[in-house]
């Protein structure tokens, strides 16, 4: 065993994630986007509205927002909120992403009225609010299609569907056509007008050129300083990085913890797939989202009840803001329909992780050591010795949190903590033996370290 304990720095880390995301330009000093303040301690909740409740409805899904509060959410991204197209529908209720109108609710929900109220509403509990964003492609009952035929992608006359994608319920939008791109910008300022929104998740932004993007934020942080995450899983689209989005989604990082989680891979792997702070962007954390519980794997079946708090531990504390999809706090093991009525079972949880979550998005909150987006901050991977082990340092100021990690199923006995602590650090928070919760002991003075245990300590 190696007593040498060796320290990657910020500057090589963040380097090695630029490589590897793909995003290495740096944004131009004049005019640059950066994201509101608010991000830094956000913690974000993907709300399914159609299977959040019984009905349904932004009604009955606003007598849920304490809860939510109560568990340190405060930002809410809705999946798309606006009508679905009923011609080339898929499924008895149709896909989300098929839209309708841009500046309309879809009636399943409720009225204009009724989602001004939850909005408001969300506002005045301290939430901010993120509107999910189709640019790509519309539905086929959209009145674009015969208003103005030439906004859409077409062969040989005819409109078609976005090629390659096995999508035949929309219809793919022409980006070489001005007026429509104006349109486009028009409706997504819409929301910000008159409902106040906060910002946009943008789905499948690849498909829609970085020109535009970068148009539609120059125009939308005139009306209101924005938050702007892209839907990138391939993370092949870094140019929308440059200026028009502030996040991506960590679509690699999240395969990778599957795998570890599956012992497939060992923990050292994850500083592969760690997105940086390169021109004041940072990553969008999760163990689930609707496309991944729906067609993939739910929640238990990527991470048992073992391995599941040291996860979110993780995505809670390393550089970038945490997401919870709607029933990962109770680690609902069910893949929910996504064109159906398939109301979420809260009684049918296989774990109630919402005290985990409170606590975790407590400690972020208190410190700014774990903000996203920390420009002055520094962020160290430590070598313990172990592959097994991942370990980390971040700084902001005078304010340190160094989390340790045994992401493995099996207990570890070597390793060397001793460059890394000295014993006299606080645990702020740690998980051992399926228990959880605030202190514990100081992993610098234990022999072996439990599978799956997790410390997070402060100086």
């Amino acid at each position: 065993m190696k007593n040498s304990i060796k320290r990657i720095t910020a500057i090589l880390l963040m380097t090695l994630m630029i490589a590897a995301t793909g995003c290495g330009s740096v944004k131009e000093e004049e005019g640059v986007s950066r994201p509101p303040k608010w991000t830094q301690d956000a913690v974000m909740y993907e709300v399914n509205v159609r299977q959040y409740t019984p009905s349904g409805t932004f009604n009955e899904f606003s007598e849920n927002l304490d809860t939510l509060k109560d568990m340190g959410v405060n930002t809410l991204w809705f999946m798309p909120i606006h009508p679905i197209s009923v011609t080339n529908r898929s499924g008895k209720l149709g896909s989300y992403y098929s839209v309708t109108d841009y500046r309309e609710v879809n009636p399943e929900f409720g009225t204009k009225e009724d989602f001004k109220a939850l909005v408001d509403k969300a506002h005045d509990m301290g939430f901010k609010v993120v509107l999910d964003w189709v640019a790509n492609h519309t539905g086929w009952d959209c009145p674009w299609i015969s208003e103005h035929p030439d906004w859409y992608t077409q062969e040989n006359g005819q409109i078609i569907s976005p090629k390659n994608m096995g999508w035949p319920d929309v219809a793919d939008l022409n980006y070489d056509n001005a007026d429509m791109r104006k349109e486009m910008i028009e409706c997504m300022k819409y929301w910000i007008r008159e409902y106040d929104i906060d910002g946009f998740r943008c789905d499948y932004a690849p498909g829609v050129p970085v020109d535009f993007w970068e148009e539609a934020r120059k125009e939308l942080d005139k009306v209101k300083d924005v938050y702007m995450l892209e839907e990138d899983l391939g993370a092949i689209a870094g140019a929308n990085l440059n200026y028009a989005f502030d996040s991506n989604y960590s679509g690699k990082l999240y395969e990778a913890l599957v795998e570890v989680a599956k012992d497939n891979k060992k923990a050292d792997k994850i500083k592969l797939y760690l997105q940086g702070n390169d021109n004041h962007t940072f990553g969008m954390n999760y163990l689930d989202n609707h496309d991944v519980n729906s067609y993939d794997r739910t929640v238990p079946q990527a991470f048992d009840s073992s391995s599941y708090p040291a996860m979110l531990s993780l995505i809670f504390t390393i550089p970038g803001i945490p997401m919870i999809y709607s029933s990962d706090e109770i680690a609902y093991d069910h893949a929910i329909a996504f064109m159906e009525k398939d109301t979420i079972n809260w009684e049918k949880g296989t774990g109630d992780y919402r005290g985990l979550i409170r606590d975790l998005a407590g400690i972020r909150k208190d410190h700014k050591a774990l903000y996203a987006g920390n420009e002055n901050g520094t962020f160290e991977i430590l070598d313990t010795g172990n592959k097994n082990i991942f370990a980390f340092e971040r700084t902001e100021g005078k304010d340190t949190v160094i989390c340790i990690f045994n992401l493995s199923k099996r207990q570890q006995e070597e390793y060397d903590l001793s460059g890394i602590l000295t014993g006299e650090e606080k645990v702020l928070y740690s998980g051992t033996d399926g228990q959880y919760g605030e202190g514990g002991d100081n992993p610098n003075s234990l022999d072996n370290l439990n599978p799956w245990s997790f410390y997070l300590l402060t100086r």
